[in-house]
């Protein structure tokens, strides 16, 4: 739940999702069963919360049906993880439990994390039309907007319908299920590196 982001100029930020995307996240999911990256300062309010840094919600069991997860944007030194980590944990709940699941990402599509995670096994994506979406700083409204374009990705089934009805309204909705199955693939040319599916 929290976006896991270091203010320099403070020694502690929980960065949080905003309240309507939560209550999007909500018309979406029904009812949010699992936020692996919580804080003290959610919104979510999941039936089961990991908070960070307490509890690393990657060392945590994801066996649930419906999951939203807002991971820590930057490295963490001390677990040696990064936003990749997230991406691939939500890739693996969906694929081993049929998890549905949600995720607020920074849009970085020429990553090898979104090439891994997104590009061919994600079902739908919406580029959210807030460039600079603006996080919960401490559980409050008012912060400093996003430095990057973000994203909600879905992986799942049931709720596809839903997903795109309820984030039609916040950005540019992607349906990616032509893509499923198939992985993109980087290969030379004398143009340098394309990617093709």
């Amino acid at each position: 739940m929290t976006a896991g982001r270091t203010n320099k100029d403070a020694l502690s930020q929980n960065w949080s999702t905003p309240h309507a995307y939560v209550a999007a996240v909500r018309e979406v999911l029904g009812h949010i069963e699992l936020d692996p990256c919580s804080n003290a300062y959610s919104v979510v309010n999941a039936a089961t919360e990991y908070r960070l840094p307490e509890h690393d919600g990657l060392m945590e069991s994801w066996k649930f049906s419906t999951i939203y997860v807002n991971p820590p944007y930057g490295k963490d030194h001390e677990r040696g993880t990064r936003i990749k980590s997230w991406l691939a944990q939500c890739r693996e709940a969906n694929e081993q439990h049929g998890s549905e699941i949600l995720a607020l990402v920074p849009v970085a599509t020429n990553t090898s994390h979104w090439k891994e995670s997104v590009w061919g096994v994600a079902t739908a994506v919406a580029f959210l039309y807030d460039t600079r979406l603006k996080f919960l700083e401490n559980g409050k409204t008012g912060g400093k907007g996003a430095p990057m374009s973000c994203a909600m990705i879905y992986w799942g089934e049931e709720n596809l319908a839903a997903f795109k009805r309820v984030f039609a309204r916040f950005g540019a909705v992607v349906d990616l299920q032509e893509l499923k199955a198939t992985r993109l693939r980087s290969r030379s040319s004398a143009q340098g590196r394309l990617f093709s599916v």
